[in-house]
C-alpha cells in the first residue's frame, strides 16, 4: 500500500467492501496494517436459489475472513436497488440489439451509490474496495489512475464513478500484484488464499449465457447471411450474439470455404438478420464510433470542443489505443482512432485516459 494511502487511512473508520474473495480480504489486511479502524460491510445484489447463485457461500467466506482478522462484519441486501437501477438496464440493452456491461452500472449506482451511502450510516470516514486501481486528491476533487497491475487494472469498469465518491474511497490495492495478493492472504493463514477468482456477470455466475436470458427475454431466432446475402443458416436470436464473436455460429465445414473462423460482423434489428462473414472482414473493423451518455471524473477536460488527443479503449484489458475526442454540438462524442480498431460493439463502453489517469468514458452508440 503506498505512503498516501496508509496516511489517508490511519486512525480513520474505513467501511471496506468485502465480497468474501481473496481480493477484498487482503484489502483489509493492509487497511489494519495501515492503522484503520475497518469495518467489514458484505452486499447481497442478487438472490436466486437456483443452484448456481453463490450468495450464501460468498456471505460465510466474508464471516469467516472477519473472524480470522478480528473485524466487525455488516451485511446489507441491496438486491432490490441492482435489479431497478442495473438489471433492468442490462434486459433493455439486450433487447435493443446491444451488449451492455452491467459491472460499471453496478460500480456506479451500488458499490459507490447506496452502498456508499449505507457507510455513510455505519459512520465510515472512507470508504474501500478491492479493486485494482489507484485514487487520489488532485486540487482538491477526486481523481482515478490505473491499477500497477497491468493484467488485473480495474480502472475501466470505475470510469463512471464520480469525483466525489472518488475522493471519499482507497483501493488498498492498487499499487500491488495480484500474485503478491494471494502471497500475503497465504502468509496470512486465511483460508480463501486460493478461492477463485469470480470471473463473467456476477449475477449468471457459471450458468449458460443463453439459458438464463432466455428466462427474461423471448429469443427470436432469425436468419444468418453474409454481407453479400448468402444464407448461412439460423440464429438463435440477435440478443444472443456481439460484434466480433466467433464462437458458438455453428458455422464449419462448408465446402470450398477454406479453414478461416467466421465473425459476427453485424446486425440488421429490421429484419432480425445475424450477418457473418469469413476471416478478417471489412466490416470487423471501425476507425471510429459515436458515443452517448458520457461520464467525465470531475469536470469535462479542457479542448473537447476542438478535438482531444488522448488515449482510449473499447473493452477490458485492451491495450490503450491513440485516439482523438471531440464534443459534437448534442454532446455526443466523435472518437476517431489513430489506428482501425476491430470488432467495437455497441452497448459497451469507450474509456479515456490521460498516461495512467482515466478521465472518464461513454457508452458507445454505434461504428464508423
Amino acid at each position: 500500500m503506498s505512503v498516501s494511502v496508509k496516511n489517508r487511512v490511519a486512525n480513520k473508520r474505513v467501511i471496506l467492501g468485502l465480497s468474501g474473495g481473496v481480493d477484498s480480504a487482503v484489502a483489509a489486511i493492509l487497511l489494519l496494517q495501515a492503522g484503520a479502524e475497518v469495518h467489514a460491510l458484505h452486499m447481497t445484489n442478487w438472490e436466486d436459489d437456483d443452484g448456481y447463485c453463490t450468495a450464501a457461500d460468498d456471505l460465510q467466506d466474508a464471516r469467516n475472513v472477519c473472524e480470522q482478522l478480528d473485524i466487525p462484519l455488516h451485511h446489507a441486501n441491496f438486491s432490490k436497488q441492482y435489479r431497478d437501477q442495473v438489471f433492468a438496464h442490462f434486459l433493455a440493452e439486450y433487447k435493443a440489439g446491444r451488449t451492455p456491461n452491467p459491472d460499471v452500472l453496478c460500480n456506479r449506482e451500488i458499490k459507490f451509490g447506496v452502498f456508499r451511502d449505507y457507510a455513510k450510516r455505519l459512520g465510515g470516514e472512507l470508504l474501500a474496495t478491492g479493486h485494482y486501481a489507484q485514487s487520489s486528491i488532485v486540487n482538491g476533487h477526486g481523481a482515478l489512475f490505473k491499477g500497477s497491475d497491468p493484467g488485473k487494472d480495474q480502472s475501466y469498469f470505475l470510469h463512471a464513478v464520480n469525483a466525489g465518491a472518488l475522493a471519499e474511497t482507497v483501493f488498498p490495492l492498487g499499487d500491488i500484484l495480484k500474485g503478491d495478493v494471494r502471497k500475503i492472504a497465504r502468509d496470512a493463514g486465511l483460508e480463501i488464499h486460493d478461492k477463485k477468482d469470480s470471473t463473467g456477470i456476477c449475477f449468471i455466475g457459471e450458468r449458460p449465457f443463453r439459458e438464463f436470458l432466455a428466462t427474461y427475454l423471448p429469443a427470436n431466432p432469425g436468419r444468418m447471411l453474409t454481407p453479400g446475402g448468402e444464407d448461412m443458416g439460423e440464429h438463435q436470436g440477435l440478443m444472443y450474439y456481439t460484434l466480433g464473436q466467433r464462437q458458438g455460429l455453428g458455422i464449419g465445414g462448408r465446402n470450398n470455404r477454406g479453414e478461416e473462423p467466421w465473425y459476427v460482423v453485424g446486425k440488421d434489428l429490421q429484419k432480425n438478420v445475424l450477418l457473418v462473414a469469413q476471416g478478417e472482414h471489412e466490416m470487423l473493423f471501425s476507425d471510429g464510433l459515436i458515443a452517448t451518455d458520457s461520464s467525465w471524473i470531475g469536470a469535462a477536460p479542457a479542448g473537447l470542443d476542438e478535438g482531444l488527443r488522448c488515449r482510449a479503449k473499447v473493452r477490458y484489458r485492451q491495450p490503450d489505443q491513440g485516439c482523438v475526442v471531440k464534443r459534437l454540438p448534442d454532446d455526443r462524442l466523435r472518437v476517431n482512432f489513430d489506428e482501425r480498431q476491430k470488432a467495437v460493439a455497441p452497448g459497451q463502453f469507450v474509456v479515456f485516459y490521460d498516461g495512467n489517469r482515466c478521465l472518464g468514458g461513454a457508452v458507445i452508440h454505434q461504428i464508423g
